[in-house]
């Protein structure tokens, strides 16, 4: 179980467990298997990650638009690999912030590709937009895959973290 103290928030995870977690996707929003995933994440001003920081005015650090991205394209291959293996961030290059100065209070509509997907590793692409205008891009993004997962207790997590069902999964439905 995590320490308590400043800038640590134990939180009960998906299987009850205390964890520490900072999840940077509020939900999944469509999903075209192999593809491509498209997420929704609202930046508001009592996110734990403004606490303490930017006092007179607060902004979104850059590079949580990186991990934002990262994160919903390895759920996105996950995914795409039926939840048999999990995606290790390896490598991201040609990173553009479009719009680096954004406070908190807006929703941003964040889209990951698949370029390649082999059993050993993938690449993809991602990049955020909000209302309708480009705030960050990532050019090329590496993950390689550790392939020793319990693939229901992945599903399950997917699920939890990204507001979809088990049977919303079978269909491959949007949200």
């Amino acid at each position: 179980m995590p320490k308590e103290g400043p800038g640590v928030v134990p939180v009960l995870s998906w299987n009850g467990e205390a964890e520490m977690r900072f999840l940077f996707y509020d939900r999944v929003t469509a999903i075209d298997k192999g593809k491509q995933i498209k997420g929704l994440k609202t930046f508001s001003l009592s996110e734990e990650m403004f606490r303490g920081h930017f006092n007179r005015k607060a902004l979104v650090p850059n590079v949580i638009y990186i991990e934002a991205m990262a994160q919903l394209l390895g759920w996105g291959i996950i995914h795409a690999h039926n939840f048999t293996l999990t995606a290790i961030l390896s490598l991201v290059e040609g990173v553009t912030i479009q719009q680096p100065l954004l406070r908190p209070g807006f929703t941003a509509r964040i889209t990951g590709e698949i370029v390649t997907n082999t059993r050993r590793d993938s690449l993809g692409r991602a990049w955020i937009d909000v209302d309708g205008d480009r705030v960050a891009t990532l050019d090329r993004i590496i993950f390689t895959h550790y392939q020793q997962v319990d693939p229901g207790k992945l599903a399950d997590r997917f699920c939890y973290y990204s507001g979809w069902s088990r049977e919303s999964l079978q269909v491959g439905a949007d949200q």
